[in-house]
């Protein structure tokens, strides 16, 4: 585990912040971030590793996205360019079929989007700017076959928005992250699956999965 890998405070994610990702599960586009987070300990690296995932609790959907991380505590009037200084490619990962029933139920994402291993990350690497991530392609392949690609220009809600809503909301100190949508593309992992994870086509870090 790198240095920053074990500074990890509180994790915020949102939502459907593709309008195609929103769309290919069915659900409306949101008109205001859909926040939630995950614990610290749901973090883990994509190092080359072997993961572990539960085998008995349905399908784990597979969410390729660009992370943020919090440089500095965060101060009033400081802006996303004051306090982002590095980034890292991230998956989220969801219990597709846990979450759905806990939908239906009107009950909280946590046990579909906390559990162990669920927040797959990179190294940290230099942030290039809000406006110069824009049109940096990032993309995930799983057994050498590519099945997500995206671009920060296509999200809902920017980066800034994301960190506007989430200090206003929470406040936010050194060492949180921002994990800030996935385009379209989602699907299963299984058991022996390779995943690789790209910015600007450099890879950036890889997993396999092992069903337990």
């Amino acid at each position: 585990m790198s240095e920053k890998q074990s500074e990890i405070k509180s994790i915020y994610c949102i939502g459907r912040n593709y309008a195609k990702h929103a769309e290919e599960l069915g659900n409306d586009v949101p008109s205001e971030p859909l926040l939630f987070g995950k614990p610290q300990s749901a973090a883990a690296m994509a190092d080359g590793s072997v993961l572990t995932f539960p085998s008995n609790k349905g399908e784990i959907h597979y969410e390729l996205e660009i992370v943020l991380r919090i440089g500095k505590d965060v101060e009033a009037g400081d802006s996303l360019k004051d306090v982002i200084g590095d980034m890292a490619l991230g998956i989220d990962l969801t219990l597709r079929d846990v979450q759905s029933a806990l939908k239906k139920k009107g009950h909280p994402w946590l046990r579909a989007k906390g559990f162990r291993n669920s927040a797959i990350l990179t190294e940290f690497f230099s942030f290039p700017g809000e406006e110069e991530t824009q049109s940096i392609p990032f993309s995930l392949k799983k057994n050498e076959i590519e099945v997500q690609r995206g671009l920060a220009k296509h999200m809902l809600f920017t980066f800034s928005d994301i960190f506007n809503e989430c200090q206003r909301e929470f406040g936010l100190k050194e060492g949180d992250l921002l994990f800030t949508g996935t385009p379209e593309g989602v699907g299963a992992i299984a058991e022996g699956d390779t995943f690789a994870l790209y910015f600007a086509e450099e890879k950036k870090g890889s997993f396999q999965v092992k069903l337990i």
